[in-house]
């Protein structure tokens, strides 16, 4: 089956459903329920069609998520060598695809499971950066691994249910900390972090040019 045109298994077209539709209705559908309880006869519901509708346009739960992530991700682009050094050309890729992730709640778990498969060119500009950085290989995919688990995975952090923290005795330096939660999902958590994590990669690099690490 093909995701293009909305081929059905004889070949003919449907025009019952759009990918932009698709996309969006499993985007919600994560965002509600989580990624692991997307699935075909759940899509379907979602769009209020026939538990067979989606079969037309993708053949499983796989290749569903690669078409939301490769729609959702669509645009991105890949700064140049000569658009400035490797802290500015990492950030402003990293920035893009956050601000992917603000557009489409529910994105990073898709993508945590999808990153692999179908959005290797985007993986692959991270690297290169990471690598003309000075980065040693075994470095480079470290330092991937830690951009990765904090750009798709920091949304965890910040749990929907709150009622348990409401409703506990906190410690003192936590209490105060936890007012502030609604910041996790916004814009200066996210700088607060990018830029930990950008002075941390640079301090490891000047380690590792001093030999210290091995």
């Amino acid at each position: 089956m093909q995701t293009s045109g909305g081929r059905n298994a004889g070949g003919a077209a449907n025009q019952t459903l759009s990918e932009s539709e698709i996309v969006e209705a499993a985007l919600r559908v994560v965002r509600q329920d989580g990624v692991e309880k997307l699935s075909m006869r759940r899509l379907s519901r979602e769009l209020g069609v026939s538990p067979m509708a989606p079969y037309y346009y993708v053949a499983d739960k796989r290749e569903l998520l690669d078409l939301v992530a490769t729609a959702a991700l669509a645009g991105v682009r890949k700064p140049t060598r000569e658009s400035g050094p490797w802290q500015q050309r990492l950030r402003e890729l990293v920035d893009q695809i956050d601000e992917k992730l603000r557009k489409h709640p529910g994105l990073g778990d898709v993508l945590i499971e999808q990153m692999l498969g179908k959005q290797l060119d985007l993986i692959g500009a991270v690297m290169e950066i990471l690598s003309d950085a000075g980065f040693d290989d075994r470095a480079v995919l470290s330092a991937y691994a830690t951009i990765h688990t904090y750009l798709f995975g920091r949304s965890r952090v910040n749990p929907r249910d709150r009622a348990a923290l409401a409703d506990a005795t906190l410690p003192d330096a936590m209490a105060r900390a936890v007012k502030h939660m609604g910041d996790l999902r916004g814009r200066y958590s996210y700088d607060f972090g990018m830029d930990v994590l950008i002075s941390g990669l640079e301090a490891q690099l000047v380690r590792r040019q001093e030999g210290c690490v091995s």
